[in-house]
């Protein structure tokens, strides 16, 4: 099947979609479902021919509510750019709030600064400092792009997205699905409930073990950041403070 029968079959299942007024695509069951199929290949086929070869790259998770007057998309834009003058691209989720920020650094240091920008019903578009937009409309998709070509992950304080994205992230480590690399959390302050969480109640209950957040670490500072990134991608060494660890056993008199 040639690119030219993929993308007609893209435009066909789109149309179909207007004609029934589909707005939630998983639950929007009928004869036409296998035709969109089609539109699933054509977008795992644009990402991986427009993100093949961009080299080391770093993804940015974060809240697309982020204001540009706030310490966050400062402290945002100056890692991405930090990165970008290390000769990272820079991979974000294209939208607003600290995703911009990302690729706003990127764009300043004249680095790849990739967006990958999800259709949504309040029609968010891609930011203005994506040099490499792509658009996708299932999560999925755009799921394995931001994950495949990166090695190393910053998650700045988001909500829900960047919570799962950061959930799906070490699962797919923890199974070995991808290579481990460092899985940065920013702002120990932020994660902090999520983390006395996982350590007290899923590490300490043993629903999970010890290793399985040995790259997940956390940084309060740009500098930390940077110098992580760096000495991973130097030497493959993990440094910042360990986000979980089990808890001692309370001393016995």
């Amino acid at each position: 099947m040639t690119a030219e029968h993929v993308l007609k079959f893209v435009q066909l299942e789109g149309n179909m979609n207007q004609k029934n007024g589909n707005s939630y695509e998983i639950d929007a069951l009928n004869k036409e479902e296998s035709w969109r199929m089609f539109r699933i290949m054509g977008e795992f086929v644009e990402g991986f021919d427009k993100l093949s070869g961009i080299g080391p790259a770093v993804s940015i998770y974060g809240s697309a509510r982020t204001n540009p007057d706030d310490k966050l998309y400062g402290q945002t834009e100056e890692i991405a750019r930090r990165l970008g003058e290390m000769g990272f691209s820079i991979i974000t989720g294209g939208g607003p709030g600290v995703m911009e920020a990302a690729n706003k650094g990127a764009a300043e240091a004249g680095a790849t600064s990739i967006g990958l920008n999800i259709d949504l019903p309040s029609s968010q578009a891609c930011n203005i400092y994506a040099t490499k937009p792509l658009n996708f409309k299932y999560f999925f998709v755009r799921k394995v792009m931001l994950v495949k070509y990166a090695s190393a992950f910053i998650i700045m304080p988001g909500g829900m997205g960047t919570l799962d994205e950061l959930t799906e992230v070490l699962n797919l480590m923890q199974t070995h699905k991808i290579k481990p690399f460092p899985v940065i959390l920013f702002d120990g302050d932020y994660w902090a409930g999520f983390l006395n969480w996982l350590c007290k109640d899923v590490l300490g209950r043993g629903l999970v073990s010890e290793e399985d957040f040995d790259l997940l670490r956390i940084c309060n500072t740009p500098d930390e950041v940077i110098d992580t990134v760096q000495k991973w991608s130097a030497k493959q060494e993990i440094t910042g403070r360990k986000a979980v660890c089990k808890l001692s056993p309370p001393a016995t008199s």
